[in-house]
């Protein structure tokens, strides 16, 4: 552990982040970072220096104007580019010192993940992945009260925007519950069956997956960047237990099945909800990690991991395409 590290497990020292890239993600990123005491926010950069600009004058930062400034100020940073840039990014920093926490996916392919985590490993730096709905209160509680779900039922809705079209619905926004669902189940997948197709863009905006797992667990995820309303429902059956999340509203209805001398009920669970930004719960934790060493909730494993199985869904959708193209002609 270096020095400054060492200083700041012991609480004298925040640790100095840098945010690199402050569009949409990045810009909120720097304005909760700004304002947590475990962090000092020494500046930020992007590609466009005109947007760093806007945004440093807006919440009052410094701008860092090329990496070498970023790895020469901070001892971490925000990588919230985009995803074709996540590895050349956190490469650069990884090999100059620097933790990182570089936002859902971890990178363009798992072959990229692979090597971001190699040079992390290397260097013996921490990788985080912006995976926020981990930090979502409402996720948290309901995840502290399940084990052995035996299925999971996940809508996650969006209306179009231009954002993070470079990559498609499964990587963009699906990616969020197959984290979760992977953490519920606990235990590796037997089966894909999956369907997608493009609406708005030349990938996919619309994907529905059903996999099964070697535990009995059984998701059925349905993700969609083309709807008209937004939706983030979360849907848990487990054996004598129903948890509901609506992660919009940050809420939990649960209900247990009670037996007794009569026939069995089903009665309503109160579930306390925190009201804590997920974003500022995500950051305190990326500072916790460093100064304290250990692994932050979704370290850069789990964020690969979360990859893997994306890349598997799309390769069930590609099969089903072939498939239904087949049977067409």
């Amino acid at each position: 552990m270096t020095t400054e590290n060492q200083e700041t497990a012991h609480g004298s020292s925040p640790v100095r982040l840098a945010v690199v890239g402050v569009g949409h993600l990045g810009r909120h990123h720097a304005r909760v970072a700004a304002s947590l005491p475990q962090l000092r926010l020494a500046g930020i950069h992007d590609h466009n220096a005109e947007r760093a600009v806007e945004v440093a004058r807006e919440l009052g930062l410094t701008v860092l104007s090329s990496l070498e400034a970023v790895a020469g100020e901070a001892q971490a940073a925000v990588v919230a580019t985009p995803t074709t840039s996540h590895l050349e990014i956190a490469a650069f920093l990884l090999d100059r010192g620097l933790d990182i926490l570089v936002e859902k996916p971890i990178a363009a392919s798992l072959r990229e993940a692979d090597e971001l985590l190699s040079r992390a490993k290397a260097a013996g730096r921490i990788v985080q992945v912006g995976h926020i709905e981990r930090y979502n209160p409402a996720v948290d509680a309901a995840l502290s009260m399940v084990q052995a779900p035996l299925f999971v039922e996940v809508h996650r809705l969006s209306g179009f925007t231009r954002r993070s079209v470079d990559v498609d619905v499964v990587r963009d926004l699906m990616i969020h519950d197959l984290q979760i669902v992977q953490v519920l189940a606990a235990s590796p997948v037997s089966e894909i069956r999956a369907a997608g197709l493009p609406v708005l863009t030349d990938r996919l905006d619309i994907a529905n997956a059903r996999i099964a797992f070697e535990g009995g667990c059984v998701a059925n995820l349905t993700a969609s960047r083309v709807s008209s309303s937004k939706v983030r429902k979360l849907r848990i059956f487990a054996p004598e237990l129903y948890v509901s999340v609506d992660m919009q509203e940050r809420r939990v209805r649960a209900f247990r099945l009670r037996r007794g001398a009569g026939p069995p009920e089903i009665v309503p669970l109160e579930v306390p909800v925190g009201r804590e930004e997920p974003l500022a719960v995500e950051l305190t934790d990326f500072a916790s990690a460093i100064a304290t060493r250990r692994p932050p909730r979704v370290p850069g494993e789990s964020g690969r991991d979360a990859l893997a199985l994306a890349e598997d869904v799309l390769a069930a959708i590609e099969r089903h395409r072939l498939a239904s193209t087949g049977a067409r002609t």
